[in-house]
């Protein structure tokens, strides 16, 4: 099967004009099929912070009450997604903005409320993924920017970027042969947070699980590696998770940052 190169952005690196604008330029020359799935997070926090809206987060996800929604639709899929398509085509990469509305390519469930309401958040499956259009936009060198919001019933809905990047790859993953590469401004999954030489180069399922009973990592890793695994349990590949800096070298076989294994 064609290899297809998933890729996810966020962290620091979208608040960094300079890094961001270096890492779109890697992504643009990559020379096979590909999509790009991007966070906002944290500018979403600081124009809210502006705006009075006060951002609240749980196991490090985020509670999105109706002011808060409105906020992110307006930043993610707004402000960052049409800076990231701009700067794409400046590139000479033929790109197109997207939210889960567009196209139908992702329709979400609401997430039901349970010890935690969440708001507006979407839950999304691999069966609800509209492949046959990502897979025209595909054929046509067309490469899709998906923001992190999805719908359901006719209202949008924040949706983690980590675990569309995972649904997208895994409802993908029937007719590509997926690479699905999580960026950030870490060099990988780190013991850690504040020393970039404790790396974990490989996980499997195993070491995941004690790693979260020693509660070792980071929060805002936690999303990610839930969704690597997910991944990689529902026929994806390949999993990486490594820095934004280091994207051209995770092309080939010798890849840095974190592998994530069965």
């Amino acid at each position: 099967m064609q290899k297809l190169y998933i890729i996810k952005i966020g962290g620091n690196v979208l608040d960094d004009e300079q890094v961001l604008n270096s890492f779109l330029k890697d992504f643009s020359s990559i020379q096979y099929p590909k999509i790009l799935v991007h966070g906002g997070g944290k500018i979403a926090t600081k124009i809210g912070d502006k705006m009075g809206i006060e951002s609240n987060y749980v196991n490090g996800r985020r509670i999105t009450d109706q002011p808060t929604r409105d906020l992110v639709t307006m930043v993610y899929g707004g402000l960052i997604n049409r800076q990231i398509v701009t700067t794409l085509q400046h590139n000479n990469c033929n790109a197109i903005g997207l939210t889960g509305a567009d196209g139908n390519v992702i329709k979400a469930v609401k997430r039901p409320v349970g010890d935690i309401d969440f708001g507006f958040v979407g839950d999304i499956e691999p069966k609800n993924v509209n492949t046959s259009f990502l897979y025209f936009l595909l054929k046509q060198n067309v490469v899709p920017v998906f923001a992190p919001l999805t719908y359901a019933d006719g209202t949008l809905l924040n949706t983690n970027a980590d675990t569309i990047a995972s649904v997208l790859a895994i409802a993908l993953s029937k007719h590509f042969n997926i690479r699905l590469i999580y960026c950030f401004e870490k060099k990988g999954v780190l013991k850690n947070v504040d020393d970039e030489g404790t790396v974990i180069r490989s996980i499997d399922t195993a070491y995941h699980h004690q790693l979260l009973q020693e509660k070792v990592l980071f929060d805002g890793i936690l999303p990610k590696l839930e969704n690597a695994f997910g991944a990689i349990h529902q026929g994806v590949n390949e999993v990486l998770i490594g820095h934004s800096a280091d994207l051209l070298k995770n092309m080939g076989e010798e890849t840095e940052g974190t592998l994530i294994r069965k």
